[in-house]
């Protein structure tokens, strides 16, 4: 046999057996998923129905710590221990990790934390991938490839944007550089998560953005405006979460106490603001930034809510609150941009995220997905200019460094 047809036929063989393998674990990420969705769908509706429920936000805190304390040592690392399992193997991630996660995001939404839903898809996708890793024994190059794809499962799965998970999975992991040897089974992960959430009928949110303005050297401006605001932005979220999280280890060391004293501060802050807009996912706050102005405050507002809550130790993501924190400023910026507020909303969507999470590629890719091919090029300044102005660090301290910034 030729060697050229025997490397094809080897590829080949090999492509196949990892479609098969990410198509199951994209599988068990969009069940996960679905669950999840739906969970939280309930939990935001049941919390709005009775907001006496907020009042008990320390003490579903006090039980989250709990929990984690006696189970959950070894997965408190959360979308860091992934990362870390990726970089450098040590031990397959427990099983309790998924349901873990679900459980104590949903109980954080119920009672009113400012939370999102990255962190508990991502979670849940690659413990059970793990799961697969560990039923078909694979090796550990091949561990690493599963567990990039579900993390690549869960993103897709629930946001709805496949390509976006794929690219994120191969991302996520080190700044400034993809992982392409994951490249099938991201996406193979991602596409068939997506395809299960929505066979089983659960519905993601849309966006509508109107007309786009043609490019121009004024639009193309306003959008590298954007950027460098939403890299700024993910910086200040970045640090102050990161801060917010060191210092009350220092005060509170029993987690328990930590989350309930959190929980505290956030639902009295919202006892004080009078109104539930800013806690949650904080959906329906992104699609008023998608209709009208909104005034700088909601941003703030918005930042320090998910910086207390995530700080403290409540489960949850923090990518849904930066798509609020984003929309909120985009909006905001129409007061100076001559450009319409629904696209400068749903630049910020993606580009404070982009900065925030040094991935890029994949929030230009959602950007796509969501609101449509016509505003890529846009919302690929938006989203460069944001990663580099967002400095070296992002909301995931395991990322490792492969190309600085400042090397362009």
């Amino acid at each position: 046999m030729l060697p050229a047809v025997r490397e094809s036929l080897l590829a080949v063989g090999a492509a196949g057996r990892w479609a098969a393998i990410a198509a199951v674990i994209g599988l068990l990420a969009g069940l996960a998923s679905a669950v999840f969705l739906l969970a939280l769908e309930w939990a935001t509706t049941v919390r709005e129905e009775h907001l006496w429920l907020i009042a008990l936000l320390p003490v579903a805190g006090f039980l989250i710590g709990l929990l984690y304390t006696h189970f959950g040592a070894r997965v408190e690392g959360g979308n860091n221990l992934i990362l870390d399992e990726i970089h450098d193997p040590q031990a397959r991630l427990p099983l309790r990790m998924a349901p873990m996660i679900l459980v104590s995001t949903v109980v954080t939404h119920l009672f009113g934390g400012s939370a999102g839903r990255e962190g508990t898809a991502v979670q849940m996708g690659a413990s059970l991938a793990d799961q697969v890793v560990r039923v078909l024994g694979l090796d550990r190059p091949s561990r690493r490839i599963a567990l990039m794809a579900g993390i690549s499962g869960g993103f897709g799965a629930v946001f709805g944007t496949p390509l976006a998970g794929m690219v994120f999975g191969l991302e996520v992991l080190v700044i400034g550089v993809l992982r392409f040897e994951a490249l099938l089974p991201c996406l193979v992960a991602s596409v068939v998560g997506d395809q299960v959430v929505g066979l089983l009928g659960v519905h993601h949110t849309h966006y509508t953005v109107g007309v786009i303005p043609p490019l121009g050297w004024s639009v193309l401006l306003a959008a590298a405006v954007v950027g460098v605001a939403s890299g700024l932005m993910a910086r200040i979220f970045t640090t102050t979460t990161h801060a917010i999280a060191a210092q009350a280890k220092v005060w509170f060391p029993w987690s328990p106490w930590r989350l309930a004293v959190g929980g505290a501060a956030v639902a009295l802050a919202v006892l004080a603001l009078g109104t539930t807009r800013h806690i949650g996912l904080g959906i329906p706050l992104i699609q008023e930034a998608f209709a009208n102005p909104l005034p700088w405050s909601d941003t703030a507002i918005k930042l320090v809510l998910t910086a207390v809550t995530l700080g403290f130790g409540f489960k949850g993501g923090e990518v849904t609150p930066l798509f609020v924190i984003g929309a909120t400023l985009g909006s905001a910026l129409v007061v100076i941009l001559p450009v319409p507020v629904d696209v400068l909303a749903a630049l910020g969507f993606v580009a404070v995220f982009a900065g925030a999470a040094n991935t890029p590629l994949a929030c230009t890719m959602m950007a796509c997905e969501l609101f449509g091919s016509g505003l890529g090029v846009l919302a690929a300044v938006a989203c460069v200019l944001s990663y580099l102005m967002s400095g070296p660090t992002g909301i995931y301290r395991a990322q490792r460094v492969g190309q600085s910034k400042s090397g362009i």
